[in-house]
């Protein structure tokens, strides 16, 4: 990774971060039973997932910035 731009190294440390958390979620959703539960996790998850779209799209456009 020495020679990824750090931005882009932060990028990817978020992203995994990010991945990671909802991979989690997602575990614990499978556990968890009853309507409130199920609301309150399809949340977080959907939360997780437009975290992760946004930082993605983010990474994307500092990775095209470089190869300018």
């Amino acid at each position: 990774m020495a020679d990824i731009p750090s931005n882009i190294a932060e990028f990817d440390i978020r992203i995994a971060a990010v991945r990671e958390s909802l991979r989690e979620l997602v575990e614990q959703a499978a556990a968890y039973s009853g309507a409130a539960d199920d609301d309150l996790a399809s949340r977080w998850i959907a939360e997780q997932e437009a975290l992760l779209a946004r930082l993605m799209i983010e990474r994307d456009i500092e990775a095209s910035c470089i190869a300018l």
